[in-house]
């Protein structure tokens, strides 16, 4: 796997706006984060510890904080959004129900001081 920007261009049009969005609400509020791996998949890297990647799968896009823990921080907010799901560490949706930006920022941050802690 390549870097998040090689991750971006190669994605279609129809997915590539919703998981740039995902991956610049990150960097606002990790501006320090660098481009890496997690788990062999393109993420923001932050302090050396991956902070989040967000990939494309056959059925979904897969928002991963490499975190059980700041998966259950946000789970309550994402109660009755549709097409979304939840996994132990994984954030699933579709382009067309995505991720609401407080959710994404409580993710990020969630992540980030557990990184810190």
């Amino acid at each position: 796997m390549g870097t998040v920007d090689e991750l971006l261009a190669g994605l279609d049009d129809a997915d590539r706006p919703s998981v740039e969005r995902i991956y610049a609400i990150a960097r606002e509020e990790a501006p320090d984060a660098e481009q890496g791996l997690g788990y062999g998949m393109p993420a923001l890297v932050y302090r050396g510890k991956p902070l989040v990647s967000v990939m494309r799968a056959k059925k979904h896009i897969g928002v991963y904080p490499f975190s059980p823990a700041a998966v259950s921080a946000v789970a309550g907010a994402l109660d009755g959004h549709p097409g979304i799901g939840l996994d132990k560490g994984t954030i699933r949706y579709q382009p067309e129900n995505p991720l609401p930006d407080d959710v994404v920022r409580a993710l990020v941050v969630a992540r980030k001081e557990q990184i810190e802690g």
